[in-house]
């Protein structure tokens, strides 16, 4: 995959010392990269671990579903039937500006099994994609109330290096965006296929808690250690 000439513009977090590990984290449709960044201290990793945040901005495109209205957005939402909503040429431009940054991360210094791809919804739904099929191994893939985007080239892309990616999945009871259901049957999407998936569901709609943030820090903790 080609790197695009400009990087996304991104919040970058850097660790009291020097970075030996890198956490990409995408936020969701209509937000941006500041999203998350207060729950960056709340994750509390030791300083040990050496962190280094990178929370991308999304660029701004028309999403079809919301009128045509011009909006951050990792790729176009067409209309409510799964079947038909995702975005192919959008999902794969976004794969190529996340791989573009997993690049840079490279070459200031991380090696790529030190770089762990996260993110919500939408976002969640490009760092799973991103990290089942990139080459190297990565430390692991978080998705937060979110789901897999084309599922059905899945087998053939799979990357042999991220065979035993660690994921992790966690989502709402109640959410009314992306319907609790639609995890699980992600989760077992990706058992199917082989990978051990660590989901973990919480009382609350589309949105994060703190007991979730927790299990973010722990299974980021365990895999960059």
């Amino acid at each position: 995959m080609t790197r695009p000439q400009e990087l996304l513009p991104c919040v970058e977090i850097e660790p009291a010392g020097r970075a030996r590990a890198t956490v990409i984290w995408l936020h969701g449709l209509g937000a941006d990269g500041h999203d998350f960044e207060p729950i960056v201290p709340e994750l509390r990793l030791p300083a040990s671990l050496g962190v280094r945040f990178v929370l991308p901005h999304a660029p701004s495109i028309p999403v079809t579903l919301n009128g045509g209205m011009r909006m951050p957005a990792w790729y176009d939402i067409r209309d409510l039937d799964l079947r038909n909503r995702h975005d192919p040429v959008g999902i794969e431009r976004s794969r190529g500006q996340i791989e573009a940054l997993i690049a840079r991360e490279v070459e200031r210094g991380i090696p790529a099994r030190r770089i762990a791809l996260v993110g919500f919804s939408q976002g969640g739904a490009i760092a799973l994609h991103t990290a089942l099929r990139h080459p190297e191994r990565l430390a692991c893939a978080i998705g937060l109330s979110t789901y897999l985007v084309l599922p059905d080239t899945l087998p053939a892309e799979a990357s042999p290096s991220n065979r035993d990616l660690p994921i992790f999945m966690a989502h709402g009871s109640h959410d009314p965006m992306v319907m609790h259901e639609r995890g699980v049957a992600s989760k077992e999407r990706l058992e199917a296929l082989g990978w051990t998936v660590d989901f973990r569901t919480y009382p609350m709609a589309h949105e994060v808690c703190l007991p979730e943030v927790r299990d973010v820090a722990r299974a980021l903790a365990a895999a960059l250690s």
